[in-house]
């Protein structure tokens, strides 16, 4: 008795394969009385990486807008960087809040 055959593989299964990219998250800043802006702008800097000029700028979007956007990140990255910043934040008593939202 002869060996089974190797199934056959569909052209059609390999056009389906594709690379599937990490969703990507927006990480908005909310704008609060309480957060110093110096602490908002060291913040921005050193958990997000953003430049001075960025962050201030940042900064100043959610203090006239009440939000802004600070960075588009895949969301395991995103949310690493929001719970940074919210253990920051709650170390010193500020309540500086950041969410997330689907691109």
């Amino acid at each position: 008795m002869p060996a089974p055959a190797a199934p056959k593989v569909s052209p059609a299964l390999d056009e389906r394969a594709e690379t599937r990219l990490t969703p990507k998250y927006r990480v908005m800043i909310h704008n609060d009385d309480v957060t110093p802006m110096d602490f908002v702008v060291e913040t921005l800097c050193g958990v997000f990486r953003k430049s001075f000029e960025e962050a201030a700028t940042i900064m100043l979007e959610a203090h006239h807008g009440q939000v802004a956007l600070v960075s588009v990140l895949p969301l395991e990255e995103a949310e690493f960087r929001v719970d940074r910043a919210h253990s920051l934040a709650r170390a010193r008593k500020f309540p500086l809040t950041f969410t997330l939202e689907p691109e």
